[in-house]
């Protein structure tokens, strides 16, 4: 977005022309000195009414006539710009576009969300819940004005163009996910980032089954079916409604205790590492619950004996300072 006092550009150029000439004129014509060219211009472009500095001749008349003409037409024309800069508020638009391009700039390890439908509002509710960090790009006109009411962090755009998706910072995002109400679109929202950053996490909706082959195709990490997911959840609600409701507990640590994911990277002190060297198991930590390993096979209740490797996740259960410290205990 360029700055708006760009906007006078032109109307400058052209004042700049109108006063050099007039300068010009009435030191060739009249033979003025350069103060009382300039002196002369100045008050003829502004229609002040002083009168003549110097008498002049019919030629001089002639020159100021025309002066009075251009010039009065360069100013109305800059009044113009100016009033449509106050007009559409362009100052304000570009204050706006530059606090959120800086907050865009310190964004790390975020995740972008592609859409802000009924199933993007909902993810950023709750990432907005967790204090999880994030960007929403959506080009539609009613998500674009409910999102800047909501003033929440958000790009303007097509999702799937390189340049939306470098603004989002998509070489330091954690993950993407692809929210769209077209499933022709999340492809190629999903194939573009996936071209950006091979190792990104990728979650893409799909409206039709048939899509989901053609999501993972392009390189989605995981793909969820909205219909498939809320006829799970109402079967599963109707057969074994108390267990879903403590998993909800959990998830959501309404009752003090939750459930959390840890990722073994290759910078973590842990590597290479058994449950019982890295800390894990000593009684100020959460409860390990699971580890899957990078090949996908999840080991259940695992031995103190187990070797942490990269890519490896620890399921862990336990109150929040449990889970502060399992955490600590990575880095």
């Amino acid at each position: 977005m360029e700055h708006p006092l760009l906007r006078f550009r032109l109307a400058g150029i052209l004042l700049a022309i109108v006063i050099v000439v007039g300068v010009a004129g009435y030191m060739l014509i009249d033979g003025w000195n350069f103060l009382d060219s300039f002196y002369m211009v100045i008050m003829t472009i502004a229609t002040v009414g002083y009168g003549e500095v110097h008498p002049q001749g019919p030629l001089g008349r002639i020159f100021t006539s025309g002066l009075i003409v251009v010039g009065v037409a360069t100013m109305l024309y800059s009044f113009g710009v100016f009033a449509s800069t106050l007009t559409d508020n362009a100052l304000g638009e570009y204050r706006r576009h530059r606090r959120l391009q800086h907050e865009l700039d310190r964004l790390r390890d975020h995740f972008i969300i592609c859409g802000y439908g009924r199933i993007g509002t909902q993810i950023v509710a709750e990432f907005e819940d967790h204090k999880v960090p994030y960007v929403v790009i959506d080009q539609t006109e009613e998500a674009v004005e409910r999102i800047r009411a909501e003033n929440r962090l958000h790009i303007e755009g097509d999702a799937s163009k390189e340049e939306i998706l470098k603004q989002a910072g998509i070489e330091r995002a954690r993950g993407l996910i692809s929210a769209v109400d077209s499933d022709e679109r999340a492809v190629y929202i999903v194939l573009a980032a996936r071209a950006f950053n091979p190792d990104l996490y990728i979650v893409a909706r799909a409206g039709r089954p048939d899509s989901i082959r053609r999501l993972e195709l392009a390189g989605a990490t995981r793909t969820i079916s909205p219909y498939v997911m809320a006829g799970h959840r109402m079967a599963e609600l109707a057969i074994r409604p108390a267990m879903v409701e403590v998993l909800d507990t959990l998830h959501h640590g309404e009752a003090g205790i939750g459930v959390e994911e840890l990722v073994v990277t290759p910078d973590t002190k842990i590597l290479g590492k058994t449950l019982e060297e890295s800390g894990l198991l000593a009684g100020d930590a959460a409860r390990v619950l699971a580890v899957r390993g990078r090949d996908g096979s999840v080991t259940v209740n695992p031995a103190a004996s187990t070797r942490l490797e990269e890519g490896d996740l620890v399921i862990a259960l336990g109150t929040e300072d449990q889970l502060f410290a399992s955490a600590s205990k990575l880095r």
